[in-house]
C-alpha cells in the first residue's frame, strides 16, 4: 500500500465513515473529455438531463493499472463508504458528459459509479468528427482483454480505498458499453447484476475481438438485463432474438426487453434519439433490476 492510499485510508477517521481528505487528494484534471465528441453533434439540450452533483463527491481520478494510469470519472454520495458499485461503461464517444451525468444519476441512489476511459491507450474520439474514423483510429483497435483488465483496475481502485462493498458490484454500459456489459459478466464471476442497454450481440470476429456476447453465453455469472430498440438500424432484431433464446436454452436468469418502434440510443437524452417514455422506463427497469439481484 503506497502512503498517499494509506492517507486517504487513515482520512476515516472517528468511525464516521466520511472522506475528509479523499476529494482534495484524489481527484484530479485534465484527461478526460469536457462537453461532447464532435461526431455526436447535434447536441439536443432541450432534452439533456443535467444533475447536480450537490451532496456527492463526483469528479476525474486516476485509476492504476498493469498497462499504467487511465482517467475514470467517479461520483458517489459525500457521506459515508462501502457503497454498492456500478460500473458505466461508455459509448463510442467516450466518457463525455452523459456517461459522467448517469455516474451522478446513480451516485444520487446511493451508489459509488465509476466510467473509465476505456479508450485511453488508443485515442482521444472527442477531436475526432465522423463515426468511421473512430471506429477505424480507436475502438477497433481497443482489445477486449484490456478492456476486462481495466475494468477489474477501477473495481479494485474503489474497493481499496473504501469507497466501494466487497461484494454489491453491478455494471452498465450503452451502445458499444452495452456489448461490454454482457461479456464482462462473464468474465468476472464477483458480477451480482448487469443492465445492457443496445449492445450488439453478434458481429465478426479478429484478434481484438475473439468472442462476442453470443458466443458466451453459457460463461455469463449474472443475470444480466438487456434493453433494445425495435426500430434500431445498427442491431439486427433477429441478433437479439437469437440471444433471446440462448439465454433461455441456457437456463440464465438473464431477460431481454425490445420497445417497438424504438431507434439506437434511445437513452441518450443529448442526441436526436432520445426517447423519453423508453428512456425513463428503462432507467426504473434498471434499478428495480439492480435491487433485485443485490446491488443495493
Amino acid at each position: 500500500m503506497n502512503d498517499r492510499i494509506r492517507e486517504d485510508i487513515l482520512a476515516l477517521v472517528g468511525g464516521t465513515g466520511q472522506w475528509r481528505q479523499w476529494s482534495r487528494r484524489e481527484f484530479v484534471t485534465g484527461s478526460l473529455a469536457t462537453g461532447f465528441a464532435l461526431a455526436a453533434q447535434p447536441i439536443c439540450a432541450q432534452t439533456m438531463i443535467k444533475t447536480s452533483d450537490q451532496g456527492l463527491h463526483a469528479g476525474e481520478v486516476r485509476v492504476e493499472t498493469k498497462q499504467g494510469s487511465i482517467p475514470a470519472y467517479i461520483a458517489m454520495p459525500d457521506k459515508g463508504t462501502n457503497f454498492p458499485m456500478i460500473l458505466v461503461v461508455q459509448e463510442i464517444f467516450g466518457v463525455h458528459e452523459h456517461i459522467k451525468d448517469v455516474c451522478r444519476r446513480f451516485a444520487k441512489l446511493g451508489y459509488v459509479a465509476a466510467a473509465p476511459e476505456l479508450y485511453y491507450r488508443q485515442g482521444d474520439v472527442s477531436k475526432m468528427s465522423d463515426v468511421k474514423e473512430i471506429f477505424g483510429k480507436v475502438v477497433n483497435n481497443v482489445p477486449d482483454s484490456q478492456v476486462m483488465a481495466d475494468l477489474d483496475a477501477t473495481v479494485a481502485y474503489a474497493r481499496r480505498l473504501g469507497m466501494a462493498h466487497a461484494s454489491k458490484l453491478g455494471i452498465t454500459g450503452f451502445c458499444w458499453g452495452g456489448r461490454v456489459t454482457w461479456l464482462y459478466t462473464a468474465h468476472n464471476p464477483g458480477v451480482k447484476a448487469g443492465v445492457a442497454w443496445y449492445g450488439r450481440v453478434l458481429g465478426d470476429k479478429n484478434a481484438n475481438n475473439p468472442a462476442h456476447p453470443l458466443d458466451v453465453v453459457d460463461k455469463i455469472n449474472a443475470p444480466v438485463l438487456g434493453l433494445y430498440g425495435g426500430a434500431d438500424a445498427g442491431i439486427p432484431n433477429d441478433t437479439v432474438d437469437k440471444m433471446r433464446s440462448a439465454l433461455s436454452a441456457a437456463g440464465k436468469k438473464s431477460t431481454i426487453h425490445t420497445y417497438p418502434d424504438t431507434p439506437h440510443a434511445f437513452h441518450a437524452d443529448y442526441r436526436p434519439s432520445f426517447r423519453k417514455q423508453q428512456a425513463e422506463d428503462g432507467w426504473r427497469r434498471a434499478t428495480e433490476w439492480f435491487k433485485a439481484n443485490g446491488v443495493a
